[in-house]
């Protein structure tokens, strides 16, 4: 097939932080002969080769990225039901929310926490998405990926893709290796709704849902997002965000008794986990390094809404975000002896510590 990529197409319009500099190459995908030609094309020219997918996990650097970015554009839909289970097979370009809409009008259980989260299909495995007690990785039966490495399609099932606390095999283990093409998921048909998370149970009672179905879970978890602003929405400046920019903490036991004597706050959140680890809140220890909502410097600062998300005003640069994001973690650093994690995904920063996994 004739390829012919776009050149120096600007990436801040495919970003919901609204910034950073163009791709040397560009092109939208939206079958799989078309990924892998691009795939080859690049690889013949010695060019980096990276997969866009919906933007809301990236930060792309003001000089831009020298590559071929692929815009992700796979859709498709495949349902297999059984007497006790669902499978859904998602393509990597579908939009995420579209699915959890679907499955929650359907009545089946698994995914209604992760409602409201912007991006696509292909995103959820990489960073194994997660909100108000539910991980994609919960579901996920296999995953439907390119090898870059062998140049082949394989179907990777859930034990080998490495999951863990916002995390993957895809990731952090051999990060750029894999493009995924689809997902699978199964669901539980008429199963219960999960309320593990203690906002999302308040939510539901306080609206008088005595027996809550994973509908009304869905709806209290879209009122809770938006009331912080991580409901992509026009209008909303807030929205020019990556969403949380930092992961919660996970500590071990020892750690944890550590920074209760230093906080002297018996009520810091604080999460036990199933391996004795304990997860701290980072908008906690954001706020109490003296960060409130709605923080500025310049261009930048904090939404007013969610303290983990770091917006991006009118005139900001991508270098003023990740200044900000440095000073967040300094301060948090100095006063607690905690590292916070970025969660984005960064693209074209030269200095190796800065440099993240190339996948979005």
């Amino acid at each position: 097939m004739l390829f012919a990529p776009a050149e120096h197409v600007p990436l801040a319009p495919y970003c919901t932080l609204g910034i950073g500099g163009p791709a040397r190459f560009f092109v939208e995908a939206d079958d799989e002969q078309t990924l892998l030609a691009a795939f080859d094309w690049a690889k013949r020219r010695g060019l980096r080769f990276l997969v866009l997918g919906g933007g809301s996990n990236l930060l792309v650097a003001d000089a831009g990225v020298d590559a071929l970015v692929v815009k992700t554009a796979l859709r498709g839909i495949s349902i297999i039901e059984a007497q006790k289970t669902v499978e859904v097979t998602a393509a990597a370009g579908e939009p995420w929310d579209d699915i959890v809409r679907l499955t929650v009008a359907r009545g089946w259980a698994g995914l209604e926490c992760l409602s409201g989260i912007p991006g696509l299909v292909g995103a959820t495995p990489i960073q194994n998405v997660g909100a108000y007690g539910q991980d994609v990785s919960d579901t996920v039966v296999s995953v439907r990926v390119f090898d870059t490495r062998t140049a082949e399609v394989a179907d990777l099932p859930s034990a080998d893709c490495g999951f863990g606390y916002r995390d993957s095999g895809f990731k952090s283990g051999e990060p750029g290796r894999y493009v995924v093409l689809a997902v699978r998921y199964r669901l539980v048909p008429g199963g219960p709704a999960t309320l593990r998370y203690a906002e999302v149970a308040r939510h539901v009672a306080a609206r008088g849902t005595g027996a809550p179905t994973v509908s009304d879970v869905r709806e209290s978890v879209l009122a809770i997002r938006r009331s912080k602003s991580m409901v992509v929405e026009p209008g909303d400046p807030n929205c020019r965000s990556c969403g949380s920019f930092f992961t919660n903490p996970v500590l071990s036991p020892d750690e944890a008794r550590r920074i209760d004597e230093i906080v002297g706050d018996a009520s810091m959140p604080r999460w036990m986990q199933p391996d004795g680890s304990v997860k701290l809140s980072a908008a906690w220890l954001i706020e109490r390094a003296g960060f409130v909502r709605g923080t500025r410097d310049g261009a930048v600062g904090l939404s007013s809404r969610h303290t983990l998300a770091i917006v991006a005003h009118d005139g900001a640069r991508a270098s003023d975000v990740l200044r900000f994001a440095r000073r967040l973690q300094g301060a948090v650093k100095t006063r607690f002896g905690v590292t916070l994690i970025p969660e984005p995904v960064f693209w074209g920063f030269d200095d190796p510590r800065e440099a993240r996994p190339t996948v979005a």
